[in-house]
Formats: C-alpha cells, structure tokens, sequence
C-alpha cells in the first residue's frame, strides 16, 4: 500500500485534493473554483456537473505536480460542505435540477409553516437542530414539489438525495456502474432526517417532512473502510473517511477530548466544542451535531455555533463599499485607530444564525458620530467576528457545562494578528492557530488514515499537531465588560427589523 493519504475537500466555492504524508505534511495540492449561482434574490445554487468535473481535474492535477500514481496512495477521505442538496438520477447520474446550497432561503416560508404548531423546536430532540433554511430536508421537499416527475421517481429509488460527499463518493465509486450511495454520521446528521441517539433515518421526520424512504444513502460511521475507488486516477483505493467540512476541521485539529473546541474562520465562522458520547440537548441556540464517529466505536457529539457572516464581512468591505482594495488591507486600516471609536457592526445580512436563530435581524451599524472614520468601520468589521465567536462560546459553556481552557482556530481570517489579538482578549482564553493550515483536508485525511490501520490510533494522529501561533489575552476586565456589553446591546437594536410587511 501507497505510503501518501489523499483528502478531497470540497467547499462552497471550489474543490481541492491534497495529497498528505504520514506527518500531515502536504505533498500536492490542486484547487478549482466553481461558479456560484444566483437565479433569484436568496437563492444559491451549484451546478454538481461542474463540481465533478472540478473533482476529477484537482485529482488529476494534484497527483501529475509529484508524478504520483494511485498505488502512492494508502487510502481517501472526503471532506465536504455540509447541507447542500442535490438529487441525480441513479441511471445516468444527472442531477435533477442545480443543488440548492446551505446559505439559499427558498425554503423560509416553509420553515414558518412547520413551525406554527409546536415552533422552531419541532424536532431538536430527535435531530438537536431548530427548524431553519440551513439544513437539507426542507431543500428536499422542495425539490420533490417543484420538479415535475421527481417525486414519482423518488418513491421507486430511481432518484437518489444526498449532501455533496453522497454524490462526489457515488461517482468515485462507480456512479451508474455499481457506485455506492452512502453518508456518514455527520452529513446524515445535518440534514435534519436522522435521528441522534439511532444514527438511521427517523421515519417519522420523513413522514413529517414528506419525503420517501428510497431516495435516502445508506448511513455510514466517519471512518473506516466504505468502499473502493473505481475512478481512473484513484482505481481500487480504498474510501475510507467521510466528513462534513467543519467536523473534519475538528478532526484536523485533534479535538477528540470532551471540552476541546475549534473555530474555523472563513466567510462565516463555524464553532465546535466535541461533547464525547454526551447528546447534550442546547438551552442557548447551538446545535447539536454528531462530531465523528469511528468504525465499530460509538458516534462521538458536538455542539456547534454557526455564525452566517465573518470573512465576507471583509469581502462586503472591499466590494460594495470600495474602503478597501483588498481583503488584506482591513488590518492595516483597522490598526491605524486605537479602538472602534465607539462603532459597532452586527452583520446580520440575512438574519442572525446562532445563538440567536433570528430570521429577521438584519446589518447594523451604530454608534457613527462625525469622529468615525473608515478605519473605525474596518476595525468594527473585524471585531464583530470576535465578538460573535465569544457569544458562541459562551453559550457553549453554558450548555455543556465544559470550561474552555484554549481556543484552537483555523480558516482564512487567522492570518489577520490583530483580529486574533482581539480574539484573546474578548475571551479571556488563550487563541492557538496549528502549524498546518489545511485542517479541513487534513482531517479527512486523517479519516482515511485511521480507518484502513495507516495511523494506529488517535493518539498517532494528535502526536502530529503542533502549534504555530499564540494568542494570549491582554485586555484588562473592565474594558472587556464595556466592550462586550455594548456589543450586545447593538444586536438587539438589528433583532427583528425585517417584519411581517
């Protein structure tokens, strides 16, 4: 067997696959972005045709840079957005229509309809997730009633529905030559269709939500062994590791112990505190999520804080207003001032997801007088990031009754020092950034690794993790108190503005 680990991390806007040596080291990478697709105001799609094609270029790519062959490769994992859904067609492989991704709100007057009777808590306790435009069962029973003749083909297995590692791992291994439909704990636990404490599809949330049986992949753990890779460039590698995105950061950043968190910043901020084999239902509007769960092992939990707007604050910056040329900038521009000058910018753009779950929040900015300038915005902008991440946090603790000791953080945004200082001090706790920055592919790879017998244990894959940065924080109390109070306040002012009108 090849002696390299192969992760194929796809993301909302393009595809990588990363090539891994035993120390987590990268030994080849090939990226592709694919189109973002906006037919109407609120709604996101992707075109999965276009997402095969990228994955089978990134493969290629990445394995022509070294001059690799399949049999360099000791086995694959899959990382992958989560919640995005797309349906095909089990004979030709086709999609059905374009996916409908997790940032689209198509499907908002639905979340209201379902939530009239019991409220947005319907079914956390069988799912630990409100009712929400985020999460893929709604997107399915859309799809079922708006595509003339899916729901019919649906019903007799001929459709298949699955979150993006579904479909990417049903053409991997065969696609309509015997490809195997599977998910694993973590996406399956994202689409609001399973249920937490049997890990399978709960009939009665498909009865709820109307959508038939047969359309659904079998449900997978996270690692181990799920099939053999019959693509050209991978044949008869082993698929050993599947992942939603941010759970396989998890994974990357070796946060197997109850308490340990990670927060990857990229154009939102998603935040994961590992709960061990503790379902730990939230009282303050986090998620509960299956973390990862190894082959023969019981499913380990998470609660998470997803957060929809961080870096394409930066990106909203530099695009719509012109403050900026490049998303660099803002920290430069952000430390000419020694503080926001009383500026505060809660960017609920599209409403506020946790820990508040307000549809109709939106974008605030307060406390403009004639002394602010452009760079008090810019240090606003990147401190709403911390800001909202501490909510998160405390939240988490709140819930889970765990301590925070360290932050570990990843994604684009951990380049910026300044907003990673002010991280560390908003929260009182150390900040630490790994030496590798790829924990997302990295922990699909670690997947794959530790389900085909490449690592022995767990205790191999976090002997490898290291740090690269510490933060610590500096903040005296009081400012810190003033600092986070006013934030708060300035997030009630954007609650609810979107009305009923």
């Amino acid at each position: 067997m090849g002696c390299y680990l192969g992760a194929l991390d796809h993301g909302t806007t393009s595809t990588r696959f990363i090539v891994f040596d035993r120390s987590g080291e990268v030994v080849a990478a090939s990226q592709r972005e694919h189109k973002q697709i906006l037919p109407r105001p609120g709604w996101v799609e992707h075109n999965p045709q276009e997402i095969w094609f990228c994955t089978r270029e990134v493969i290629s790519d990445a394995l022509l840079q070294k001059g690799l062959r399949a049999s360099d490769l000791h086995a694959v994992g899959i990382a992958n957005q989560r919640e995005t859904t797309v349906l095909w067609n089990r004979r030709t492989g086709m999609p059905v229509t374009n996916a409908i991704v997790w940032q689209d709100l198509r499907v908002a007057p639905e979340v209201a309809n379902f939530s009239e009777c019991c409220g947005v808590d319907r079914f956390r306790a069988q799912t630990g997730l409100p009712l929400s435009t985020y999460f893929s069962a709604l997107k399915i029973r859309w799809i079922l009633q708006n595509v003339k003749g899916v729901r019919r083909l649906a019903e007799t297995g001929e459709v298949l529905f699955g979150t993006m590692d579904s479909f990417l791992a049903w053409h991997l291994t065969g696609g309509p030559n015997g490809g195997i439909h599977i998910t694993d704990v973590t996406n399956a636990s994202r689409t609001q269709l399973m249920n937490l404490q049997t890990l399978t599809w709960d009939r009665d949330l498909l009865a709820a939500f109307d959508i038939p049986e047969p359309l659904l992949a079998r449900i997978c753990p996270s690692i181990g062994i799920l099939g053999e890779i019959r693509h050209k460039n991978l044949q008869g590698i082993p698929l050993a590791g599947i992942l939603g995105d941010q759970q396989a950061a998890l994974v990357g950043q070796a946060c197997f112990q109850p308490g340990d968190a990670k927060n990857t910043y990229g154009t939102g901020c998603f935040l994961l505190m590992n709960t061990g084999e503790r379902i730990v239902q939230s009282q303050h509007g986090l998620l509960t999520t299956v973390a990862y769960q190894l082959n023969g092992e019981p499913a380990q939990y998470a609660l998470e804080g997803s957060i929809a707007i961080t870096g394409a604050l930066v990106q909203w910056l530099r695009d719509n207003l012109g403050i900026i040329q490049t998303s660099e900038e803002v920290e430069t521009l952000a430390r000419s001032v020694d503080d926001n000058g009383g500026v505060y910018f809660v960017p609920a753009f599209s409403g506020l997801y946790a820990p508040y779950w307000n549809n109709g929040a939106r974008g605030t900015i307060i406390g403009l007088t004639r002394y602010s300038t452009k760079a008090h915005l810019a240090r606003a902008v990147l401190e709403a990031t911390a800001f909202q991440t501490c909510e998160v946090i405390e939240a988490m603790q709140k819930d889970s009754g765990d301590v925070l000791q360290a932050l570990r953080v990843d994604g684009g945004m951990t380049v910026n020092h300044l907003l990673m200082q002010f991280q560390a001090d908003i929260l009182k706790r150390t900040v630490v950034s790994p030496a590798s920055p790829e924990s997302t592919a990295l922990g699909a790879a670690y997947a794959a690794g530790l389900g085909t017998g490449f690592y022995s244990n767990i205790a191999d894959v976090k002997s490898n993790w290291s740090a690269r940065y510490t933060w610590t924080s500096k903040m005296d109390a009081a400012t810190r108190n003033r600092l986070f109070s006013t934030w708060k306040k300035a997030v009630i002012r954007s609650l609810d503005w979107a009305g009923d009108e």
